[in-house]
């Protein structure tokens, strides 16, 4: 006996009901369930209003939220896999090498300077004591010659610029428009001077700015230090203002770090910018300037360093980097390390299904191989 369904009565009734402009729902109503035996008779359908058949599908008519992209779905075939990861391996290797060779190219020189640069007695109260003379002469020889642009850095260790609250201690409207001058949020304790007048900009980060100096001579001649151009085009375009200017800013009875230039805009305190732009972990680099002339191997760099910025309170380090630059930046080794492992453990794997294949192969599997798909004696249907 096989089954015929007919269209039910309560769903005739409903899609007759519906506006021209319900199609879809027109068809789930007058949908029939899957059955054993052959299609309903259409009369039932003949008898509904004539929009369910004309009116134009609100599905949407594209093929992303159709699902009907084209899309490739490759067997995993001992060939292809092969093949894949031969590919990546023979890319990853030679961009790997490519890349620790220029790494290796870049000359950068790092001098620690914090222990020599200070009395050994008290070194906290000889930063703190604004009468003593804190310059400090170092020399550096270079050993292998150096191309301008010569980036000078300065590095600190333990500084954790990452805190949470020193991270908010600052506000960035204030930063950008100069009406937002006595907006101070997030800024305690630096947020206002003595006589209540906000101080500009406001907050830790900027009051912690860096304020060591350094001046460069070779061959018993001053080398200039290009300090422009050393802060991001979209922190000095969007983040400061170019009509806010320093008030209030260090005037207080505990000085954190440099001043600033009270005459010049927030957007032309490069110094300033490079320095709010927190770093994410306790041992960074800052660009401090660069040195636009070239440097011969075995010459011998004089720096006159003023070691103001107090980093012995909280157990901190302090150094000074120069160091040219390649394709890749700066010296970074990591990179091509990690390149020519993932390329490495590629063509073993490649290899290693070579050998795989070749002494147990085995027969590449297919739906008749399914259980549901094989002769079945009692049910050959």
């Amino acid at each position: 006996m096989r089954c015929v369904a007919a269209l039910p009565a309560a769903r005739l009734a409903a899609a007759r009901a519906l506006p021209a402009t319900a199609a879809p729902l027109c068809a789930l109503l007058i949908a029939p369930p899957p059955t054993l035996g052959p299609p309903a008779s259409s009369s039932s359908a003949a008898s509904l209003p004539a929009n369910c058949a004309s009116s134009i599908s609100l599905r949407p008519d594209s093929k992303f939220t159709q699902q009907e992209l084209p899309a490739c779905k490759p067997l995993l075939t001992p060939g292809i896999v092969i093949g894949a990861f031969s590919l990546i391996g023979i890319v990853f290797v030679p961009i790997g090498l490519a890349s620790l060779s220029a790494s290796q190219d870049i000359v950068e020189l790092i001098d620690r300077y914090d222990a020599e640069c200070v009395s050994a007695n008290d070194k906290v109260g000889f930063i703190q004591d604004t009468k003593t003379d804190k310059a400090c002469t170092r020399k550096i020889t270079v050993p292998k010659p150096m191309k301008g642009p010569i980036h000078v850095y300065y590095q600190l260790e333990n500084f954790y610029q990452n805190h949470r609250r020193y991270v908010k201690s600052r506000n960035d409207k204030q930063l950008r428009m100069k009406e937002s001058a006595s907006l101070v949020t997030n800024c305690e304790p630096e947020a206002t001077s003595q006589d209540g007048s906000p101080i500009v900009p406001c907050g830790l980060i900027a009051w912690s700015l860096f304020n060591d100096t350094y001046s460069f001579s070779l061959n018993k001649k001053a080398v200039e230090v290009n300090k422009k151009n050393i802060a991001w085009d979209s922190d000095k375009n969007t983040k400061f203002g170019s009509d806010v200017f320093p008030s209030n800013f260090q005037k207080g009875g505990l000085i954190g770090g440099a001043k600033l230039n009270e005459k010049l805009p927030l957007s032309q305190q490069e110094d300033l910018i490079v320095w709010m732009r927190t770093a994410a972990l306790p041992t960074f680099r800052k660009l401090y300037g660069r040195i636009e002339t070239d440097i011969s191997a075995s010459d011998e760099i004089t720096v006159v360093i003023q070691n103001n910025y107090n980093t012995y309170s909280f157990g901190g380090t302090k150094a000074l980097v120069l160091s040219t630059t390649s394709w890749i930046g700066g010296r970074n080794n990591s990179i091509g390390v990690a390149y020519v492992a993932i390329g490495g453990i590629c063509l073993l794997l490649a290899m290693g299904f070579v050998v795989l294949y070749v002494l147990k192969p085995r027969t590449l599997g297919d739906p008749s191989y399914l259980s549901w798909n094989k002769e079945n004696p009692d049910n050959p249907n």
